[in-house]
């Protein structure tokens, strides 16, 4: 199955700032919390998550990556299904589901985004969250509806005012397979990057090669 890497900004108010109080030993922690995700209602992307698989994935994301202190989220969403700690600038804490919504909380990470964030934060400036995951989309009468969701992370990002300001989260140019180990494997980029980079005698070897991986995936 080929997944399709997938951001969702839901409709809603920017994000609570929490800052606890700090002294000259221990600089002030920012914490954010608000509305991460959305099920069973359009989102600005056009998009509708079914409540059953999103709960699914907030307690996986729970028990894999927030209660082991792993779940990173960067600023601004990049090109990719995995998350970079040299681009992390905030780590999730919270992460629950009420009703169809999931509320979230996270502390602002001294990182060098961090710290861009944190100015962000500081100066006014109205920030958002936006999951990254993958999934499968299909068209029915002009909305896309998501399933085979595999939550990523949540992304922090500028949150225009105007609805629909966000530019569309479907990177129809790529599409990924998740491997048995959980891993992500991007098809068509690195398979292209790596045809490129070969000597033309090793490209027939690399091309045979590929097609039984291909095949091997398909089964």
């Amino acid at each position: 199955m080929f997944y399709k890497l997938i951001t969702q900004t839901p409709i809603c108010e920017g994000l609570d700032y929490l800052i606890e109080e700090g002294n000259k030993d221990k600089p002030a922690n920012i914490y954010v919390s608000g509305v991460y995700m959305v099920a069973e209602e359009k989102n600005r992307n056009n998009r509708i998550y079914s409540r059953e698989e999103m709960a699914q994935e907030v307690e996986r994301y729970n028990n894999e990556f927030v209660k082991t202190n792993r779940a990173l989220g960067e600023l601004e969403h990049p090109n990719s299904a995995n998350v970079s700690s040299e681009r992390a600038c905030h780590l999730i804490t919270e992460l629950r589901m009420e009703g169809n919504v999931v509320k979230g909380k996270s502390k602002v990470l001294r990182t060098p985004l961090g710290e861009i964030m944190r100015s962000l934060v500081m100066d006014g400036v109205k920030m958002g969250m936006s999951s990254r995951a993958l999934g499968t989309v299909e068209d029915k009468n002009g909305t896309n509806y998501v399933s085979n969701m595999k939550l990523i992370t949540v992304d922090a990002v500028a949150d225009p005012s105007a609805p629909g300001a966000f530019v569309n989260g479907i990177l129809e140019s790529k599409s990924f397979i998740i491997k048995q180990d959980g891993r992500y494997e991007e098809c068509y980029d690195t398979f292209e990057n790596k045809l490129n980079t070969l000597p033309k005698k090793e490209v027939d070897i690399y091309l045979r090669e590929a097609i039984i991986r291909f095949i091997n995936n398909l089964k």
